[in-house]
C-alpha cells in the first residue's frame, strides 16, 4: 500500500467465534462460491457492512451466530475489486482485502441486524449466485 486507503476503524463479519488478539487469515472458502479458496481476507470500514457479511456467513454455514469484530490489518491492503468499480463506482462500501492477517481488536455488538425480509432477499440472491456458473470472484 503506497497510499492510505482508509483510516478505519475496520470490521470483519463471520460465523467464527474468535478471541481478541487472534489472527484472521486468507485461505478459507468463499461465502459466495464455496468451491473457491480465497487468497485474501476481506474487511470493511462499515460496521453494518461487516454485519451483513456475518449474517451471510451464517446462512451459508446453515447455522451459527453472526459475529462482527473490529480488526487491524497487519500488512498492505487494497480496495476489494469484487465490489469496487465492478459493482459500485469508487468504493462506497469501503470494502478492502489483504493477503496479510487481520488482528482481532474486539467484538462489536452494536451493528444493525437484517430484517427477516432482507435476510430472505439475501437467501434468494445467494441461491442465484450459486446457480450462475458465470458468476466470478476476482481472487
Amino acid at each position: 500500500m503506497t497510499e492510505v486507503l482508509d483510516e478505519g476503524p475496520f470490521f470483519h463479519g463471520t460465523v467464527a467465534d474468535v478471541a481478541v488478539g487472534d489472527l484472521l487469515t486468507a485461505g478459507h472458502r468463499s461465502n459466495y462460491r464455496p468451491e473457491v479458496v480465497m487468497n485474501h481476507i476481506y474487511f470493511t470500514a462499515l460496521r453494518d457492512g461487516a454485519g451483513l457479511a456475518a449474517e451471510v456467513a451464517v446462512e451459508l454455514a446453515g447455522s451459527g451466530t453472526p459475529h462482527v469484530y473490529e480488526v487491524e490489518p497487519s500488512g498492505d491492503f487494497e480496495n476489494d475489486p469484487n465490489v469496487t468499480d465492478k459493482k459500485f463506482p469508487g468504493n462506497p462500501t469501503r470494502s478492502y482485502r489483504s493477503t496479510a492477517p487481520l488482528r482481532v481488536v474486539r467484538e462489536v455488538h452494536d451493528w444493525t441486524r437484517l430484517t427477516p425480509e432482507a435476510l430472505q432477499m439475501w437467501r434468494d440472491r445467494l441461491q442465484a449466485i450459486r446457480a450462475d456458473d458465470s458468476a466470478e470472484i476476482i481472487n
